[in-house]
C-alpha cells in the first residue's frame, strides 16, 4: 500500500492558501463603492496596448477610429491617449510574471484600457507556463463582468452575453496542483457575492434597455456546489425584475440552442459563469463573421478593459501578413468604450459603421492575406462611412433588409 500522507498534506496546505485569499476577496467584494462616474472627470485616461502578434497592428488601427471620433475632447484635454509598453509575451516571461509590476502600476494610472490580444502559453509550450495576462488583468483591476454583444441583424440575431469574469474556473486555472504524478487537481471558485454583481447587472442592462428575458446558463444539475449557488442567486435576484422573465439553460443544450434557427433569435440576454461564456461567445461570433468580428468589455467599477476576443495569431506574424489581420473586433470594442464613458451617439454611429462595412456593403473585404484589403485601408473605410450624412438611413436599410 503506498503512504500518500505527504502528498496529501502538501495539498491541503496548498488549498487552505487557495481558501484564504478567496474569502479575503469575498471581504474586498463586500467593501466595494459605486461604479465610478466618467462624466464627473477632469480627464479620462485611455491606456492603450497593443499586445502580441497582430496585436499592434489591429490596436492601432482601433486607436485611429477613436482619436478620429474623439478630436475636439481630444485637443480640449478632456481624453488623453497613453501608450502603456511592456505587456508583451516576452517581457511576461523574462519577469515570470502575467502582467510585469511596472506595467500594472501604468494601468492603474488608466480610467479604460484599450487593449490587443496576448499571448498565453499552454502547459506544452516551450515558454514557461506563465498566468494569462487577460486573467490577471481582470483579477488585478477587478474587472468582473465580460460584455460581448452579437448582432447579425439579417438573421434576426441580437445577442448580449454577460460573462462573470474574476470567479469559476479560470480565476484560479494556474494555482491547480500535481498531487501525485498520476493525479493533477484543479478549482474552481463561485461566491455569493460574485454571482449577484453579474447577475444584477445583466438585469439592470435589460431593464435599462426595455428587453423582457434573461436567461442564465450553467451546468448545475452536474456541478451542483458551484453551478448551483450561481443559479441560486441567479433566481433570487431575478425576482426583484418581475417584469423580465428568467429562464435558465445547461451549457451544452444552449449550445445546440445557438444554431437552432426556430429557437434562437428569442434570446438576447445572457448571464453565466466564465468557462461557459467563452465557450459560448466564441460560437455565438461565428454567426457574426467569426472571433475577428468581435469585440468584449471587462467592466469593474473603478476600471475597465476593451478588447478583441481572438488570440494573437503568431502564425500571421511570422508570414508577414499581420498588416492584413482584420481589426473589427478591436474596432467594435472602441465602440462599446465609446458607449461606457459617455459617448452613446458616437458609440452608435461607430457600431452602424461595422455593420454597413462588414455585413452589407463589403465594399472592402479582410482576406487576412494579401487577397483582400489591410487593416489601415479598412479602417479608412469604416472612416469614411462615419461621415456619411445617411449613414442611420443605410444602417435602417440593411436592418429592414430593403436595399
Amino acid at each position: 500500500m503506498v503512504d500518500y500522507r505527504a502528498q496529501i498534506e502538501r495539498a491541503k496546505q496548498h488549498f487552505g492558501e487557495i481558501l484564504e485569499q478567496q474569502l479575503m476577496r469575498v471581504e474586498d467584494i463586500k467593501e466595494q463603492g459605486d461604479f465610478i462616474d466618467y462624466r464627473s472627470l477632469e480627464k479620462i485616461i485611455i491606456g492603450v496596448v497593443g499586445g502580441d502578434g497582430i496585436g499592434p497592428a489591429i490596436t492601432h488601427e482601433a486607436q485611429r477610429i477613436l482619436e478620429f471620433l474623439l478630436v475636439d475632447e481630444i485637443e480640449s484635454g478632456k481624453v488623453e491617449f497613453r501608450k502603456v509598453e511592456g505587456l508583451t509575451i516576452e517581457n511576461r516571461i523574462a519577469q515570470r510574471k502575467a502582467i510585469p509590476d511596472d506595467v500594472l502600476a501604468e494601468l492603474r494610472k488608466c480610467h479604460v484600457i484599450l487593449k490587443g490580444p496576448t499571448t498565453t502559453p499552454s502547459k506544452l509550450d516551450p515558454h514557461p507556463n506563465v498566468e494569462s495576462a487577460n486573467v490577471a488583468m481582470r483579477r488585478e483591476l477587478d474587472l468582473f463582468a465580460n460584455v460581448r454583444p452579437v448582432r447579425v441583424p439579417s438573421e434576426g440575431i441580437d445577442w448580449i452575453f454577460f460573462r462573470e469574469n474574476t470567479e469559476g474556473a479560470y480565476i484560479l486555472g494556474s494555482l491547480g496542483i500535481d498531487v501525485t504524478d498520476d493525479l493533477a487537481v484543479d478549482f474552481k471558485v463561485i461566491t455569493t457575492q460574485g454571482s449577484e454583481r453579474i447577475v444584477r447587472l445583466a438585469f439592470e442592462y435589460a431593464d435599462r434597455n426595455g428587453i423582457d428575458r434573461v436567461t442564465a446558463v450553467t451546468k448545475a444539475n452536474v456541478i451542483k456546489t458551484t453551478d448551483g449557488k450561481f443559479l441560486e442567486v441567479a433566481y433570487r435576484v431575478a425576482s426583484e425584475y418581475p417584469h423580465i422573465r428568467f429562464d435558465d439553460w445547461y451549457i451544452d443544450i444552449m449550445t445546440a440552442k445557438l444554431i437552432d434557427k426556430a429557437r434562437r433569435t428569442e434570446f438576447r440576454v445572457f448571464v453565466l459563469p466564465n468557462l461557459y461564456g467563452d465557450i459560448l461567445t466564441d460560437e455565438a461570433a461565428e454567426f457574426q463573421g467569426g472571433v475577428g468580428t468581435a469585440g468584449s468589455a471587462n467592466i469593474g467599477k473603478r476600471y475597465a478593459m476593451f478588447e478583441a476576443i481572438h488570440g494573437s495569431a503568431p502564425r500571421m506574424v511570422k508570414e508577414g501578413r499581420a498588416q492584413y489581420a482584420d481589426p473589427s473586433s478591436i474596432i467594435r470594442a472602441g465602440a462599446m468604450l465609446l458607449d461606457h464613458i459617455g459617448w452613446q451617439e458616437r458609440a452608435k454611429r461607430l457600431h452602424m459603421a461595422l455593420d454597413i462595412c462588414g455585413q452589407y456593403e463589403k465594399r472592402l473585404v479582410m482576406t487576412g492575406r494579401s487577397t483582400g484589403a489591410t487593416g489601415s485601408e479598412y479602417a479608412d473605410y469604416i472612416m469614411s462611412t462615419l461621415i456619411l450624412d445617411d449613414l442611420e438611413q443605410k444602417w435602417q436599410a440593411y436592418q429592414n433588409r430593403a436595399f
